[in-house]
């Protein structure tokens, strides 16, 4: 079985990484598998209502992902193949059966490069996407000119021979100039997980799209100021069979601001997937 790229490092810790994560599981023990993957920030506890409400006629799985709610930080910064191969790992071994994956923002992102994987038909029957990441927003003009200023201040540093350019670098991300840079997300977090942050946030996965075959269905919230309405589009326009379910009222977090209709839609879509 083909496995998702990462460093050789990093795959060699999986093992015992998955093992690490907490997980929460409800619902008959030979339904058909369902997994939750929460956004940046957030937890598994805010991902809990749906497992609740699917946990009737699905074993959903819950999961904290790195360095949120219960489970630690990653041993060194990770960006999205490393969670790929993370989640790509918790379902051969833990769950040992295909997954309806249904993520929110960040998780809808890792969702999206999984699926884009080789092995991603073999691990994934479907995707239910929450205002998703991963498209390239339409950035305004000062997104550039707060860019700009931190490559010119990052230069010098960069020249320095190690052993000094680390410690530099480091000390240049502690200074109040370079905190004020960073968007308010960046600025809360400290060590391991601010890199990390750094990694995740900047993959994009336009050119990703179209190695996905598997069903799709995207929900988005009218009055999300974080993910926008024209990235959307482009990302269900981009995939070979996806739709876009425009949740009404409802901000970034839709299916808690509108349950009852993102939970009726998402319960139809699993129903009618393609047996195995």
């Amino acid at each position: 079985m083909q496995t998702v790229e990462v460093s050789a490092a990093s795959q060699h810790i999986l093992p015992a990484w998955t093992k690490r994560l907490h997980l929460d599981v409800q619902g008959p023990e030979n339904a058909p598998p369902v997994l939750l993957l929460h956004g940046w920030g957030s937890s598994a506890q805010l991902m809990a209502p749906i497992a609740e409400a699917l946990a009737d006629r699905y074993r959903v799985f819950n999961v904290d992902l790195p360095g949120h709610g219960l489970t630690p930080p990653p041993p060194e910064p990770w960006g999205i193949p490393e969670h790929a191969a993370l989640v790509a790992h918790l379902i051969r071994t833990r769950i040992g059966r295909p997954v309806a994956l249904i993520g929110h923002s960040n998780g809808g992102r890792i969702g999206l490069y999984l699926a884009s994987e080789p092995e991603g038909k073999e691990l994934l029957r479907a995707l239910v996407l929450i205002s998703p990441s991963g498209m390239r927003p339409r950035r305004p003009w000062h997104y550039y000119v707060r860019t700009t200023v931190a490559r010119l201040l990052k230069a010098p540093f960069l020249a320095l021979p190690q052993p000094l350019r680390e410690p530099a670098l480091d000390w240049l991300r502690h200074t109040v100039v370079w905190k004020a840079l960073g968007s308010s997300d960046y600025r809360r977090l400290e060590g391991v997980m601010r890199e990390t942050f750094v990694r995740v946030v900047n993959t994009y996965l336009e050119d990703r799209l179209d190695r996905i075959s598997i069903p799709v269905l995207v929900f988005w919230g009218e009055r999300d100021r974080t993910v926008g309405r024209e990235q959307m589009d482009r990302l269900v326009h981009s995939l070979p069979d996806a739709g876009l379910v425009v949740l009404r009222n409802a901000g970034h977090y839709g299916y808690l601001d509108d349950p009852d209709t993102f939970i009726a839609a998402t319960r139809y879509f699993l129903e009618h997937l393609p047996k195995d």
